[in-house]
């Protein structure tokens, strides 16, 4: 997903894409900023697309960087947050190299590390290492592989949307479905999206200078993953990876 994917998307963002501030009912995510959060550091909103945690962060510290790949979605963010005053906006690609930050006091990426391409992923997490300073929190959340992968078997063992959704596929669509599906890159409405067992999100983190702290499953509603999801279906519920992490000095 390049920069070119998200320009197209951001005036459909706020249709198109998961709320996870929405959806977050027990408010984990932000519980986490508040625990973190000091009125006298810098946090950076790495990956902030149209702003929507912009009114969760910028009452709680002295500045706010709002970083996004897309230009038009950092347009939005300010004209729907003006009077965010502590608020200022970057343009940047977390899976570029050349991406120089100021480093702050906390990072916050709200499911913004989905890159397919391990290349780049590999970029970003460099970077992330990079915009936080030594003894600061990254709180970081991510699709979960072991969350779709229980959707999917709940799917088919109870015969779940098989009227609305259709198996048919193409051989080699099938063949690249399956090398995806090994390292984490699952289709979210036909777009490849990486997804992170908790042990290798933990493995990157660690070989970037990070220590976690908290793992934490942000539950959802089971009418996020299917149309018509029967009534007896409650927990467990599908969910993403939360992660409380501190910036060592090695």
């Amino acid at each position: 997903m390049k920069r070119n994917y998200w320009e197209k998307m951001a005036p459909h963002y706020q249709e198109e894409i998961f709320d996870v501030l929405e959806n977050d009912k027990k408010k984990w995510i932000a519980k986490a900023i508040r625990n973190y959060a000091n009125p006298r550091h810098q946090v950076i909103d790495i990956g902030c697309a149209v702003g929507k945690w912009l009114p969760v962060l910028s009452p709680l510290f002295n500045k706010v960087v709002a970083l996004d790949i897309s230009m038009n979605n950092l347009k939005i963010a300010q004209s729907l947050f003006p009077n965010l005053t502590n608020v200022s906006y970057q343009q940047g690609d977390m899976s570029n190299n050349r991406l120089r930050l100021q480093p702050a006091e906390m990072g916050v990426c709200i499911n913004a590390l989905l890159t397919p391409h391990a290349k780049d992923r590999a970029v970003f997490f460099k970077n992330l290492q990079r915009s936080i300073k030594s003894g600061g929190t990254l709180i970081l959340t991510v699709p979960s592989v072991e969350s779709y992968l229980l959707t999917r078997i709940i799917q088919q063992q109870y015969n779940i949307d098989n009227v609305l959704l259709t198996n048919k596929t193409s051989k080699d669509k099938a063949f690249k479905n399956w090398k995806n599906l090994q390292q984490g890159v699952l289709n979210i409405d036909d777009v490849p999206h990486k997804h992170f067992l908790q042990e290798e999100l933990y493995l990157s983190l660690t070989r970037h200078q990070f220590t976690p702290v908290q793992f934490k499953k942000i539950e959802y509603d089971w009418n996020t993953e299917f149309l018509r999801p029967p009534r007896w279906l409650d927990h467990p519920r599908p969910w993403d990876w939360l992660v409380v992490a501190k910036k060592t000095s090695k």
